[in-house]
């Protein structure tokens, strides 16, 4: 049985002529390319965590995002290196589209001391405090119990920051969902509550385990502006991006956003996919974000066939020396191993 249709018409309109969209949201030629770019890294660096995973590199297991790039670079595109990124367990791609090194990232994966977390956090739990990005949360729901103190601090200090927390649909269930998005309305918080929807939390598909979906209909009981959108559509998650943190950069309070996407790849490693079928997943593949924003540059003439296989090339390339620097840093000293556990 394939995943049903959430909801019969996104609010916003699919993207068909990338010039147009991309001179309404204040893009550049340069910046089309430089977020094609970005997705073809991601799904690289995924693709090669797979594999490195597959030879016993990669301890414990990992939540990949492969078939989702659009909503990371939507994402990213929009937020300033100022503001905070409150991550969730298969959020490799918001990290990298945030600007983080992928060196640092892999030799995280691999569990090396040159790891942004010392080889401590791994694949879930991948932070960078220095650059606002407070890090990745393997407790489902975990994050939105963190973005509410952030948007107190963000108030506190009157600066015009923004916090983006990101969760998946499986957390919508969760209790602590309405406890942050209540708390965030009543004191206006300046919060961005971004709901990755890729339709399944772990098993369970999202129409059989919530009473009534979308989501938004949720926020909105708080009196939050919602919107339920094309999360493979990568300059509609910016369109909505930008409506949402200028929202809350204004001191108007929280907007929750909810992106239709989907995971390619099982919940986990362990995951047999013994609840979907191939046809499904072969559906939604060629629903494919990267391909989607390729063939509208190729449209727009914005770019042709041998750039494509240039930045393919170059992003693989990027990968590759990632994994180098990872597996020739060194392994952390057992004498520090409880050094950044307690503060």
């Amino acid at each position: 049985m394939g995943t049903k249709k959430i909801k019969e018409k996104y609010d916003n309109k699919p993207t068909t002529d990338i010039l147009n969209k991309a001179d309404e949201l204040g893009l550049t030629k340069e910046n089309l390319i430089e977020m094609y770019q970005t997705m073809v890294e991601i799904r690289h660096f995924e693709e090669m965590a797979t594999k490195l995973y597959a030879l016993g590199k990669v301890h414990g297991t990992m939540h990949l995002s492969i078939g989702q790039e659009g909503v990371a670079i939507g994402t990213g595109t929009v937020m300033r290196d100022t503001d905070y990124l409150i991550n969730h367990h298969r959020g490799h791609g918001h990290f990298i589209a945030s600007d983080a090194d992928v060196n640092k990232m892999m030799a995280e994966f691999l569990g090396k001391e040159t790891g942004f977390c010392h080889g401590r956090g791994g694949s879930m739990h991948i932070a960078d405090i220095s650059a606002n990005n407070l890090g990745a949360n393997g407790i489902v729901g975990g994050g939105m119990e963190l973005a509410p103190g952030v948007g107190i601090a963000i108030q506190m200090k009157k600066t015009d920051q923004v916090a983006l927390v990101i969760f998946g649909d499986g957390a919508a269930n969760e209790g602590i969902f309405h406890e942050s998005l209540n708390m965030s309305a009543i004191w206006k918080l300046p919060v961005v509550y971004l709901c990755e929807n890729n339709h399944y939390g772990m098993s369970a598909a999202v129409e059989k385990v919530s009473a009534k979906v979308p989501f938004t209909h949720r926020a909105e009981s708080y009196g939050i502006p919602a919107y339920f959108i094309d999360g493979n559509d990568a300059l509609a998650v910016v369109e909505f991006m930008q409506k949402a943190v200028n929202h809350a950069r204004s001191g108007l309070g929280p907007v929750f956003l909810e992106v239709e996407t989907y995971r390619w790849m099982g919940h986990s490693k362990s995951d047999r996919n013994l609840y979907r079928t191939k046809e499904e997943i072969e559906m939604w593949k060629k629903k494919d974000p990267i391909k989607r924003f390729e063939n509208l540059l190729l449209e727009a003439n914005l770019i042709d066939k041998t750039q494509i296989e240039e930045i393919d090339k170059k992003m693989e390339k990027v990968i590759e020396k990632a994994v180098e620097f990872a597996e020739n840093s060194p392994e952390p000293d057992v004498k520090n191993l409880t050094e950044w556990v307690y503060a």
